[in-house]
C-alpha cells in the first residue's frame, strides 16, 4: 500500500511564512532619491553604492502604464534596478504614479511629450551632460522608441525593449477582440471608457492574471509540490505583488490602444499619426534591441520582433529570444542569466559613441 510523506519541517516553515506570516521574499525598494516630479512623473535616481565606481552612461528605466514601477526592481537579490547599481551604472527611474483628477483622461501622447522628454533631459543634467539608454519593459518600450522617433534632439543613445508589441495581429489572444471590435467598430468598448474615464486597477490586475490563466489554476497544486523551495516560494509573493497592485489605465490612452493598436494595427506599419506629431520609426537611428519571452502569451515573439521590419535606419537592431512568460522574461529567476546579459551587453557596447 502506497504511504504518504509526511510533510518535511522545512516545508511547514516555508508554507507557514508563505501563508501566514505575510510572506518570504523581501520586497525592500533599492534606495532611491526623486530628483524632479511632474504631472504623472516622479524621476527616482538610484543610490550610487560604496566602494562600486561609475561605469558607464545612464539608464532609464521606463515601465508601462497600468503597472507597479517595481517590476524592474522585483525583490532584494533579483533586481534589475539593483543589478544597475551594483555593477556601477548611474540608474533612474520614472514612476507614473496611481491616477488622480485630470490624470485619468491622458493619453498616449501625454507620455511621449510630456513625460519622458524632461525625465530624460533631468538625467541627462545630473548626470553631467552625458546621453541616456533607455529600458522599458512592454509598453514602456513603445513609449521609449516613440519617443526617440518624435524627439530626435533627445540626448538617447539606445532603447532597450524587453517584450514589446509591434504586431498585434500575431497575438493569438486578441482576435476574439479584434472580431467583436471589427462587427461593432469598436463602439461597445470605446462608450464603456468613455462613462468609466479609466481602467480600474483591479480589472487591469485581472487581465494580465488572465493571460497566465492556466498558471494561476494550477497555483494550489504548484505551491504545495514545491513548499520545500523557498525560493520559488518567494518568487511567486513577489510576482503576486505586482499582479495584485496593478494600477488603472487611463481612458484616453486605453481608447488609443484599443482602436490605433489592437483593432487597426496601425503600429505594424511603423507610422501612427498622433494628435500633435507622426510617429514614424523609420526616423529612429539609436540602436534598438526588443527581446521576446519564449513562453509570452501575450506578446509571442513575432509580435515583438516584427520591429526589426520598422527600423532601416537603425544601426543596430536586435532581436534577442530569452525564457520567460511576459513578466517572467523580465524578472524571471533566469532572467540574471539571459534578459540582463542581452541588456547589459547590449549598452556595454553602446556607452561609447561610434
Amino acid at each position: 500500500m502506497a504511504t504518504t510523506r509526511a510533510p518535511s519541517k522545512q516545508s511547514v516553515v516555508n508554507l507557514w511564512d508563505f501563508l501566514v506570516k505575510g510572506g518570504i521574499a523581501d520586497l525592500t525598494r533599492t534606495p532611491s532619491e526623486i530628483i524632479d516630479t511632474g504631472q504623472t512623473r516622479e524621476l527616482h535616481r538610484y543610490d550610487k553604492v560604496k566602494g562600486v565606481r561609475n561605469k558607464g552612461i545612464p539608464v532609464l528605466l521606463v515601465p508601462p502604464l497600468g503597472s507597479q514601477a517595481s517590476c524592474f526592481d522585483l525583490r532584494q537579490g533579483l533586481s534589475l534596478a539593483q543589478d544597475f547599481v551594483n555593477r556601477g551604472r548611474p540608474t533612474y527611474l520614472v514612476d507614473y504614479g496611481p491616477l488622480k483628477g485630470v490624470d485619468r483622461k491622458v493619453g498616449i501622447e501625454h507620455f511621449v511629450n510630456d513625460v519622458l522628454p524632461p525625465a530624460i533631459r533631468k538625467v541627462t543634467e545630473d548626470a553631467g551632460g552625458r546621453d541616456v539608454h533607455l529600458v522599458g519593459w512592454c509598453m514602456g518600450g513603445l513609449l521609449s522608441l516613440g519617443t526617440a522617433a518624435v524627439h530626435q534632439d533627445l540626448p538617447i543613445r539606445t532603447v532597450a525593449m524587453v517584450a514589446s508589441p509591434f504586431d498585434l495581429s500575431k497575438q493569438p489572444i486578441l482576435r476574439p477582440v479584434q472580431a467583436i471590435g471589427r462587427v461593432t467598430r469598436g463602439r461597445i468598448v470605446g462608450s464603456a471608457l468613455k462613462v468609466a474615464g479609466s481602467v480600474p486597477a483591479p480589472v487591469v490586475s485581472l487581465g494580465f492574471k488572465a493571460t497566465a490563466l492556466p498558471t494561476y489554476l494550477k497555483k494550489p497544486r504548484t505551491l504545495w509540490s514545491r513548499r520545500e523551495d523557498r525560493e520559488f516560494l518567494g518568487q511567486v509573493q513577489a510576482v503576486d505583488h505586482i499582479m495584485n497592485n496593478m494600477l488603472a489605465y487611463p481612458g484616453r490612452a486605453t481608447l488609443q490602444v484599443y482602436q490605433r493598436l489592437a483593432l487597426r494595427n496601425e503600429l505594424a506599419t511603423g507610422k501612427v499619426q498622433g494628435p500633435n506629431h507622426l510617429v514614424d520609426l523609420a526616423t529612429v537611428r539609436v540602436p534598438v534591441m526588443n527581446i521576446a519571452g519564449k513562453s509570452d502569451v501575450l506578446v509571442p515573439a513575432a509580435a515583438a520582433h516584427h520591429v526589426g521590419e520598422l527600423l532601416p535606419n537603425s544601426t543596430d537592431v536586435r532581436l534577442p529570444l530569452a525564457p520567460g512568460g511576459h513578466l517572467g522574461v523580465l524578472t524571471g529567476t533566469k532572467a540574471p542569466e539571459t534578459t540582463w546579459v542581452e541588456i547589459h551587453g547590449f549598452l556595454e557596447k553602446h556607452d561609447r559613441k561610434r
